[in-house]
């Protein structure tokens, strides 16, 4: 990870998180709305509607059921301003009371399609399994059929009744919902970040609610737009067709009345018409503009100024996600495991396999078996591939959901994760560790920060969740543990997002989070990969220092050999899946036993002769 700030990216804007950008952003979401022409005009003409359709009882010059015979078919003027129908009815007074029935058609059927498509694609999209193959199979049969044969069989069944339609017609409508809620939500449930928020002790539904449900949010407002559109368009449509309910005023109605009388009055079609077709547009205006503004980016101005921040200092900081964050025992506690045999962690001959197309199954963990305790580094070292990252996720409980143990167990502080003969992590079990006593750093830190939000924000809200304890308290406990990680300006990166920070201090950002609730064990997954050797080693010495001032247990997975000798105690050394050679750190580099760990330790760098031509080139270029 570059360690020059970026700002390319600016995170998306949403309700959650103006209040928390302050200056940064523009003032609200509704002044970027109306400022956009197009929203402007959208807002204009369905808020016009809204209050027309609100104060129709006391503006519409006549009763809308009212007839008058002698007056049939009267063009403009006098008392009727645009007319009246074949039955001597005010034309404007059914325009303005057909106004409330219209809206309320459309908002209707799209309140239901959203409480129906939305909640159920998310829980498919998020969980999987048998209620996604249900819930899937369950859309596919609402989209068979066919519309309109179904409302006029609801019609035939329960009366000409709007609102008994157009609740139907939600339900008709609600697959469209279901399928692209869910597809977003699979597109983001395996990001790293929700894998940090799961990590840090946040249950399911709030994950959702934070982290997935921003993600459809913008789709979500087209869609809505444009089925309230279609909801109008069908409702007027059954209206048209006399398959509505003649003693209540509707634009649908209207324009059957008019298509009659066509070529005697005219104007009686025209001006229902204008009317839905106006309110249509206006609603699919209203999405798109709300969407550009949902979404829209910093100010200009802003981006100068960050971008000329930047260039001044490398290393500005900003929000970073503390969703890695877990929670804990205090400070100073005991050192001694309660585990297996004392230990704090237990990992004994645990295997892990992927079923494969042929139905047998592929190890890539295999008989792995290792301890962790108190006041302790243990270096888990090998190549990609080997299986180290598979057996630290098996410890978090965040294998996919297709692996399966297939023997061992393992154990934290005399709590059972997985049990002798379990094909599955315990996540019962876990979950009360998890974000308690249990820590993660994982490898990628902009991976796992969430963009829509602020480094305060997720530092600050999985203590608020995990320990109970106030906004404001853990405010100031995420400056002080900013600050104790070294990040220099600790108030200036609680008030950043996750682009304004370099790799270095995203790292130090996910540590902060990670030892926020001063956990037992914190697993750091290969935590200085991406970055600068001179931000390795700064790295490296906080997690040293933590590990004095807390007595806590740390698992570094890694395939750098210049890592395990700078901090670890003891080292574990896995090829293809099996655990090769283990022991304290001094023997293993000193004597190594198999063959292939010395082979990762020959293909260190150190020591090694540079290339004599590279030597001559550089000497004749120097001459």
């Amino acid at each position: 990870m570059s360690e020059t700030a970026s700002v390319t990216n600016p995170p998306p804007v949403g309700p959650e998180n103006l209040g928390q950008a302050g200056a940064v952003l523009r003032p609200s979401t509704w002044r970027r709305l109306v400022a956009n022409p197009m929203g402007l005009i959208a807002v204009v003409i369905l808020v016009g509607l809204a209050v027309i359709a609100v104060v129709a009882p006391w503006i519409a010059p006549f009763d809308p059921n009212k007839g008058d015979l002698v007056n049939a078919l009267a063009g403009p003027g006098g008392d009727h301003l645009l007319g009246t129908d074949e039955t001597g009815q005010d034309i404007l007074s059914r325009l303005l009371f057909g106004t409330r029935v219209t809206l309320l058609s459309g908002a209707l059927a799209a309140a239901v399609a959203l409480v129906v498509g939305v909640p159920t694609g998310l829980v498919a999209g998020y969980f999987g399994g048998v209620f996604d193959q249900v819930s899937s199979w369950s859309t596919n049969i609402l989209l068979a059929l066919p519309g309109i044969i179904v409302l006029l069989a609801v019609r035939a069944a329960f009366g000409p009744s709007v609102w008994i339609a157009m609740i139907v017609f939600g339900l008709l409508l609600s697959p469209g919902y279901f399928r692209l809620t869910r597809t977003a939500v699979q597109s983001v449930r395996n990001e790293l970040y929700v894998d940090a928020a799961r990590v840090a002790g946040l249950s399911d539904a709030r994950i959702i609610r934070r982290h997935i449900l921003g993600v459809v949010r913008a789709p979500l407002i087209i869609q809505s737009a444009m089925v309230a559109g279609i909801a109008i368009s069908v409702q007027s449509s059954l209206e048209f067709l006399g398959l509505g309910d003649l003693s209540v005023p509707t634009w649908g109605s209207m324009v059957n009345v008019g298509f009659r009388n066509i070529y005697i009055q005219p104007l009686i079609m025209l001006w229902p018409t204008l009317l839905i077709t106006l309110t249509i547009g206006a609603f699919v205006l209203f999405g798109n503009a709300l969407r550009d503004a949902l979404e829209d980016q910093v100010t200009l101005t802003e981006k100068k100024r960050r971008g000329a921040a930047a260039t001044v200092s490398p290393a500005v900081t900003g929000d970073g996600a503390a969703t890695g964050t877990t929670a804990g025992t205090t400070a100073g506690t005991v050192p001694g495991g309660g585990g297996t045999g004392g230990h704090l962690l237990s990992v004994e001959h645990l295997s892990i396999g992927y079923p494969q197309p042929d139905g047998s199954r592929k190890l890539v963990v295999s008989d792995m078996s290792y301890h962790v305790d108190r006041d302790e580094v243990l270096g888990i070292v090998g190549e990609s591939g080997s299986g180290k990252t598979q057996s630290a996720f098996a410890v978090l409980g965040l294998l996919p959901d297709n692996a399966i143990v297939t023997s061992g167990s393992i154990t934290f502080d005399g709590v059972r994760t997985v049990a002798p003969g379990a094909d599955r992590v315990d996540q019962a079990a876990l979950n009360p560790l998890r974000g308690r006593r249990i820590a993660y750093i994982p490898q990628e830190p902009m991976s796992n920060l969430d963009p829509s939000f602020t480094i305060g924000s997720q530092l600050a809200r999985p203590m608020v969740k995990v320990l109970g304890i106030s906004r404001q308290e853990a405010e100031q406990r995420a400056l002080d543990l900013l600050a104790s990680v070294g990040i220099p300006d600790p108030r200036r990166t609680m008030r950043a997002y996750p682009h304004e920070v370099s790799g270095g201090m995203a790292q130090r950002v996910l540590i902060a989070g990670a030892i926020s609730c001063e956990p037992d064990l914190i697993i750091a997954d290969e935590p200085t990969t991406a970055l600068d050797v001179t931000v390795q080693a700064e790295v490296l010495d906080v997690l040293r220092d933590l590990k004095k001032r807390l007595h806590q247990g740390i698992i570094i997975v890694t395939h750098n050999f210049g890592v395990v000798a700078d901090i670890c105690d003891r080292v574990a050394v896995m090829q293809n899946g099996r655990l090769v050679e283990a022991g304290d750190v001094r023997t293993i580099l000193r004597s190594p036993s198999h063959p292939y760990t010395r082979m990762l330790l020959d293909s260190m760098l150190e020591g090694k002769e540079p290339m004599t031509r590279l030597l001559d080139a550089a000497k004749g270029g120097s001459r």
